[in-house]
């Protein structure tokens, strides 16, 4: 029994080594904008990763927006290959609403694993702090016409969060992104936006010679059980 339990040693240490692992790669901008109220043109803003590797394991876009009127906002991410991620399509409008939510501003976290979504945040539990939105929620991924009628809000799929890039080669991501973000409706007032920070979570690929090692130890324990 003795040699059993050292021979799986390798096998049991080298798993965690490389499948619990973790990368944070983020980039932040700290530069205050203000949207043109009630205007399509909206704000882009672009920025670069670089240095990723391994498999996409989750996104996190965090948001300060302040002022203005929640309901006229809409917002996407653009990723090097193309992929766009709705993060907020008009908060609040649906058949009964067409006008969305009036809080003024957002002080979030988007999550690409969250649950709840930022569409209709006022559905379940949240938090105004200074008049300020504020938590964790997944991004609307309502990847419809900002300006189409409440009912289109509430057929929409909801299939272009920030969970699109989950799962991904990560490799795919280094490059130059996209931020979009406009206040689509006139009235609501300024809304003064300072994106704080992109974070990309990676897994890293596990390394040959663990998996070489861990073989080898499977191996040797079946000889040995077999002897």
């Amino acid at each position: 029994m003795k040699c059993k339990a050292i021979l799986m040693v390798p096998l049991l240490a080298a798993a965690p080594a490389w499948a619990q692992t973790v990368v944070s790669t983020s980039v932040s901008n700290n530069t205050v904008i203000s949207l043109p109220d009630g205007n399509t043109a909206g704000v882009t803003e672009q920025f670069t990763l670089s240095g990723l590797s391994g498999s996409v394991a989750n996104v996190q876009l965090q948001l300060n927006l302040s002022g203005g009127f929640n309901g006229d906002l809409y917002a996407y991410l653009v990723n090097p290959q193309g992929q766009m991620a709705v993060l907020l399509n008009r908060s609040g409008v649906n058949a009964g609403n067409a006008f969305g939510y009036a809080d003024a501003g957002m002080a979030i976290t988007l999550d690409g694993a969250a649950s709840a979504n930022i569409h209709d945040y006022q559905s379940g539990s949240y938090s105004l702090v200074g008049g300020q939105l504020t938590g964790t929620w997944a991004a609307d991924g309502r990847n419809v016409d900002p300006l189409s009628a409440g009912s289109v809000f509430d057929s929409a799929a909801v299939s272009a969060g920030l969970n699109l890039f989950t799962g991904v080669n990560a490799a795919d991501l280094n490059g130059t992104w996209t931020l979009f973000i406009a206040d689509l409706a006139a009235g609501g007032g300024t809304t003064v936006v300072d994106w704080t920070m992109l974070t990309v979570t990676t897994i890293p690929e596990p390394q040959p010679w663990l998996l070489v090692g861990s073989g080898l130890a499977v191996l040797a324990l079946f000889r040995r059980r077999k002897v």
